[in-house]
């Protein structure tokens, strides 16, 4: 059985509301950079970026890829450290779709600090499912959605699925 959880208007109005609860939680802009966790995690920042100008102002929005940092990485997967993003000094929000277990999560501080020195690093989720095995927390949450364990969340974003939905499955 499959249950729609969010439809895009829905994920229009979490993010819109993660863009004032960031704006207000850093006093404004200054010195914030989003950082999108590749795949879905990066067309979310991009949108949250996007509300975020309307509101205050533009901030840089860029994308990691953590391949290189998973635990359960196999094969040889170059790190990012070779990229011209430098996060030194800078108030890095972490962007996601999901946040589960916390292994993504961990695999991208390690990203970010490969990327430079950030004075601090935020993590902002469309969804919070639950069920961590790392002591990681979202700062900045859309929706929280109980599940369990043997559920699917299924984030779809126009820019990668054609629709914008939240799905358990």
């Amino acid at each position: 059985m499959v249950k729609v959880i969010m439809n895009e208007k829905e994920i229009s109005r979490a993010l819109t509301r993660l863009a004032h609860e960031i704006i207000e939680r850093y006093k404004g802009i200054d010195n914030l950079v989003l950082v999108g966790i590749e795949t879905r995690g990066v067309p979310l920042a991009n949108r949250l970026g996007a509300k975020i100008a309307e509101i205050e102002g533009r901030i840089p929005v860029e994308a990691i890829n953590i391949e290189a940092y998973r635990d359960d990485a196999e094969g040889d997967v170059a790190p990012v450290a070779n990229s011209e993003v430098n996060l030194t000094g800078k108030k890095v929000i972490l962007v996601d779709d999901v946040l589960y277990t916390g292994r993504t999560t961990r695999a991208a501080l390690d990203a970010c600090v490969d990327l430079g020195r950030p004075a601090e690093i935020a993590l902002a989720v469309l969804v919070d499912r639950g069920h961590r095995e790392f002591p990681i927390k979202a700062d900045f949450v859309g929706k929280n959605i109980p599940t369990a364990k043997e559920e699917e969340v299924k984030v779809s974003l126009n820019e990668i699925d054609g629709a914008d939905e939240v799905l358990i499955k």
